[in-house]
């Protein structure tokens, strides 16, 4: 055993005393092998104009911005959806919550990072979506990887619409239930893999409740019916619904009148409802109980920063306080859409504020969005792998701060844009 001991001891201070030009020589090969498998697939990103650049901000987000080279441009591609992130009210929290209780919690929720006012943020949420209680979450992106692999066991399913956000996709991944994948928004086909699945423990339907690429609704009367008739649970990423849509900004669920009817809704901060970070699941108390006790990414993640909270914390106050924020949104989207129909553009979506203009080609989209941000309008254009192949777009997204004089000015570049591209007579 002695021996054994010394000889790995002895071969790894011999490991330790290779020389520095073989280590520079190692270290030098793999970095060119790598780059040198890379390389080509970087390169045909870029012939197919799909390449996505990041244009830089030296501002606060707003419906007008700066962007790194001096240029002021009107904001026409951000989830800003109640014009909150620059709210000064909204900041002048998150600046209170700094002085109150410092920038962060260096820890995780169970250990030391949890304040009261994580709690205070979690009943809030809860009663806004008339649930019994809420998690919070870094992002989304967590709520959706924590979920699926906590709930789910090899003896269930899970039925995912095809169009469902990647954080979905790559949530269901992460659990070893039965998957099954549905054609968009097809009940039919639904119903197919919900008969295809009776001998699952638990079948859970996990969907968008808004489809971001294309503005559209997924169809929840219909879902809730047929998870009813097989008796199914029912999954809904609200991101792109939540503070906004609805009578009075309560999700997707209002939008169908049907508050109360979904299972699971996952959810983020980091949109209508502030612009900041942060995400979190609500639902009955044992499910965000046992997500407390095994949800990965709720357990090995620090708590949310506390100016963060506080800002999620006076947004849902404004938006119960005052319905003003969601009518302007309401009215700016109704006249952006009507707008760019009349001057013969083809607008995705059901009337939500994620207005895609539908080009088709990658490279076009691309250069229209080029144009766009030459006169002045930022905006970005969509293309495969975000969105399928022939179904670019430059998905612009409405604001409830924009000004109708703002809306105008975007219209008219389009137009004169779209004509110069020959994309509308």
């Amino acid at each position: 055993m002695m021996r054994r001991t010394l000889f790995k001891h002895t071969r790894s201070f011999t490991c330790f005393n290779v020389s520095i030009e073989a280590k520079r020589y190692m270290c030098w090969r793999g970095m060119t092998s790598l780059a040198e498998v890379l390389q080509p697939e970087l390169d045909s990103i870029r012939e197919a104009g799909t390449w996505k650049s990041e244009r830089i901000i030296s501002s606060a987000q707003s419906t007008m911005i700066s962007l790194n080279d001096g240029r002021k441009v009107l904001n026409f591609c951000a989830n800003n959806y109640l014009g909150l992130s620059d709210n000064k009210q909204v900041i002048e929290a998150a600046k209170e919550a700094l002085d109150k209780y410092g920038a962060g919690l260096s820890s995780v929720r169970f250990i030391c990072g949890t304040q009261n006012i994580h709690r205070e943020l979690e009943k809030k949420l809860a009663v806004f979506h008339d649930r019994e209680d809420a998690i919070l979450y870094a992002s989304c992106f967590d709520a959706n990887a924590g979920i699926f692999e906590t709930l789910l066991t090899p003896e269930d399913a899970i039925l995912s619409d095809e169009l469902n956000h990647a954080s979905i996709i790559d949530g269901i991944r992460l659990c070893k239930a039965k998957k099954f994948r549905y054609k968009h928004r097809d009940m039919a086909d639904l119903e197919a893999k919900l008969r295809e699945s009776s001998g699952a423990r638990l079948r859970l339907i996990a969907t968008d409740g808004v489809f971001s690429m294309d503005g559209t609704v997924a169809p929840l009367p219909n879902i809730i019916y047929l998870a009813k008739k097989y008796d199914a649970l029912t999954f809904v990423d609200d991101c792109h619904a939540t503070g906004f849509f609805g009578k009075t900004g309560r999700g997707t669920e209002e939008y169908f009148d049907l508050l109360g009817n979904i299972d699971m809704i996952n959810s983020t901060l980091g949109k209508a409802l502030g612009g900041a970070s942060g995400g979190y699941t609500v639902s009955k108390k044992p499910l965000i109980d046992l997500l407390r006790q095994r949800s990965r990414p709720y357990l090995f993640s620090n708590s949310l920063p506390p100016p963060v909270v506080a800002t999620g914390i006076r947004v849902l106050d404004l938006i119960s306080e005052s319905s003003s924020f969601l009518k302007n949104l309401q009215h700016n989207t109704r006249l952006f859409r009507d707008k760019m129909t009349d001057a013969g553009f083809k607008i995705s979506g059901d009337n939500h504020p994620i207005s895609p203009v539908m080009l088709g080609d990658a490279k076009l989209a691309s250069t229209f969005a080029d144009k766009m941000l030459e006169k002045g309008i930022y905006v970005i254009g969509f293309s495969y792998p975000v969105v399928p192949k022939d179904k670019a777009r430059i998905r612009v997204q409405i604001s409830a701060a924009h000004t109708t004089e703002e809306i105008d000015r975007a219209v008219d570049a389009f137009v004169e844009i779209g004509k110069g591209l020959g994309v509308i007579c």
